[in-house]
């Protein structure tokens, strides 16, 4: 490949990666119900809202599941994924990679997502453990329902909490083992894949 090749992907891979990462946020705090007032769940519906509405109006929720978000992502994915083998100098995929390539997309997002609110959850707690900050008090609406099992099976020691580290276990476990598994498994390259 050469520098402009090279240059393309990564702009594709950066952009298509940023707005993965909004349509998923959007799909997680739906999920946990944070707060829709917050300033940031409002700019982040923003940002999703031309794609998503549309998609809305064919597919419709499962249970309080936004099925949307999740189609969005995937065909997202497929599309990035797409620009990225065109530009590397390859065909076009097969459409029937959409589903697996998607999923693997999505799940490595999600488990980075987890993986560095956990790490701003952890500092958090520490330097400003009340407070009041709109992007804080997202995030805990978006990590204490995933700890929550975790406490339940393993429950604070007096001050100390165990459940972060077992929660980091399971992502790593999950990021650097799961993933790429399942990646090979299905027979596409890490390169065609959005995330960080």
């Amino acid at each position: 490949m050469n520098t402009l090749q090279e240059m393309l992907i990564y702009l594709i891979r950066t952009i298509g990666s940023l707005y993965m990462l909004i349509i998923l946020l959007r799909f997680l705090l739906q999920l946990v119900r944070a707060d829709f007032y917050n300033p940031i769940s409002q700019g982040i519906s923003k940002a999703t809202n031309p794609l998503l509405l549309p998609l809305r109006r064919v597919i419709p929720g499962f249970y309080g599941i936004d099925v949307a978000s999740l189609v969005l992502a995937l065909l997202l994915q497929w599309v990035a994924g797409q620009l990225i083998y065109l530009v590397a100098g390859g065909g076009l995929l097969n459409p029937l990679l959409i589903l697996p390539m998607g999923v693997v997309g999505i799940l490595k997002m999600l488990v980075q997502i987890y993986f560095v609110g956990m790490i701003v959850y952890i500092i958090a707690s520490w330097v400003a453990p009340f407070s009041n900050n709109p992007a804080l008090v997202l995030l805990r609406q978006l990590i204490e329902p995933v700890m929550a099992p975790i406490r339940k099976v393993i429950p604070p020691l007096g001050p100390i909490d165990l459940s972060p580290i077992f929660l980091f276990l399971i992502l790593n476990l999950c990021n650097q083992f799961l993933i790429p598994a399942i990646a090979q498994a299905l027979g596409f390259r890490g390169i065609l894949l959005l995330g960080f």
